[in-house]
């Protein structure tokens, strides 16, 4: 069955922060190609639209619990595991990076998820934090109900450095400081979230998740939880 690819569809967003470079705290950031139907030549964090196989993925350890809870505020029901499955592959396909933990697989390997199972990890959930949402305004090429997690480059299982498994849609992987990244070409609501990062930077995690819900015919903007 084809998939209509301008209807909304749910994604999730991978902003990896690492503290241990002389530069101060950075974030991983890729760009897209020039012939990209969604925000060509921008420099994005990694992340993609939910596959229908994604809930079927076990996770070596959940969500957290407050995460969890969060996620589950106006969308459906136990959608939450398949989102932080959809951000964990799509870390590994354009990146190369591993956030799991060692383990074997149970049973048939999809063949998404045969060379990170080769690394001999299962996807983990445990280290995301649910901190940002937001929906595409209508009449774009591609619409996403984009959830964003947070995650510490220490809760990687590989080199933080090393993107040689990483797939060919992001070019221009590397790290960059939070200062230089507002400085990259960026899509509009990626320089809402890096604002957001920083933020929490100083302040720590907030009570509330800003939400831009494009769903009607007005946005909107809400806080979940």
């Amino acid at each position: 069955m084809s998939i209509d690819k301008s209807a909304l569809r749910d994604a999730a967003t991978l902003v990896v922060l690492r503290r241990d470079l002389p530069e101060g705290p950075a974030v991983l950031m890729g760009m897209r190609g020039a012939g990209a139907a969604f925000m060509p030549s921008k420099y994005v964090f990694p992340g993609g639209a939910l596959d229908a196989g994604d809930g079927d993925i076990a996770l070596a350890a959940p969500l957290p619990e407050t995460c969890a809870k969060r996620l589950a505020q106006e969308t459906e029901a136990d959608l939450g595991p398949a989102l932080a499955v959809a951000a964990i592959r799509e870390l590994w396909e354009e990146t190369g990076l591993i956030l799991g933990a060692p383990g074997a697989w149970q049973g048939d390997i999809p063949a998404d998820w045969a060379g990170f199972a080769a690394t001999g990890h299962r996807p983990s959930a445990a280290g995301l934090r649910f901190f940002f949402r937001a929906i595409t305004p209508p009449g774009r090429p591609r619409r996403f109900d984009a959830r964003f997690f947070l995650v510490e480059a220490s809760e990687l299982a590989s080199d933080p450095d090393d993107f040689s498994r990483a797939c060919d849609e992001l070019s221009h992987l590397h790290w960059v400081s939070l200062p230089q990244a507002r400085a990259l070409n960026l899509p509009f609501i990626t320089e809402v979230v890096l604002a957001e990062v920083q933020a929490q930077l100083s302040s720590g995690p907030p009570a509330t998740i800003p939400f831009f819900d494009n769903r009607g015919p007005r946005a909107t903007f809400a806080r979940l939880g």
